[in-house]
């Protein structure tokens, strides 16, 4: 069972320096027919302006992932980490029992695009920690882990039973990922267009699936997707 969510649909909010599209509900955007999918709650595709950001702002019990599409983010936050993150670098922060964090385009002049997401954890009052790593994009018509379960190798560890992986597609590329009984997934394209077991995505696009035993993508133009395998 495959059920679209057209990047059209998404909740929009536009500030002068931010234009910021969300899957799910979010601040102001409530939806009750989407407001999560299994442990995944937030989905945002934010452009950030040249010189703003997000002026330090709390977070709890939350796992919060950070995907950079285009640009430079700076990171700081209460833990005590000050990082730069780009393209092909997952950023992963465990809001816990709470932590506070700022995020800034210092260009002058390029805008900032990237995706957060936002995971429910299993449990709640974890300790709060940073972690973030580099992919190799230049293999590209492959699966990339960018975080799995706590006790596989990954290099970012989640405390939920769901995994990560990215994708760059060339055109005409198909790529496969099987998916076992009583799993589910998520597909977002960050760029691009796919056919997905006979349904058609567009940049900005969300689906979830389920009941399905693999995924089939079909890259019509060269693409990046993400996908969340979920309990």
């Amino acid at each position: 069972m495959l059920k679209l969510r057209p990047a059209d649909e998404r909740g929009h909010m536009q500030l002068d320096w931010l234009d910021s599209r969300h899957t799910f509900s979010f601040a102001y955007y409530n939806d009750p027919a989407h407001m999560n999918f299994r442990a995944l709650r937030v989905i945002n595709e934010d452009v950030v302006a040249p010189g703003s950001g997000f002026p330090t702002h709390p977070h709890q019990d939350m796992e919060i992932l950070t995907w950079v599409l285009e640009g430079t983010l700076r990171h700081h936050d209460s833990l005590g980490f000050t990082a730069e993150l780009r393209a092909g670098e997952i950023q992963y922060l465990c809001a816990g029992t709470g932590v506070a964090h700022s995020e800034y385009n210092d260009s002058n002049y390029a805008p900032l695009h990237l995706l957060q997401i936002w995971l429910m954890p299993e449990r709640r009052g974890l300790a709060p920690a940073y972690k973030q790593t580099a992919v190799d994009l230049d293999r590209i018509n492959c699966w990339h882990c960018l975080a799995a379960p706590e006790g596989t190798q990954a290099a970012v560890q989640l405390h939920q039973n769901t995994s990560m992986y990215v994708a760059r597609l060339d055109s005409g590329t198909t790529l496969e990922y099987p998916i076992a009984p009583g799993r589910h997934a998520w597909l977002q394209l960050a760029r691009g267009g796919v056919m997905v077991n006979g349904t058609l995505m567009s940049a900005g696009d969300g689906l979830a699936v389920s009941e399905e035993a693999k995924i089939s993508i079909k890259a019509g133009h060269e693409s990046e997707v993400l996908l969340f395998d979920l309990e």
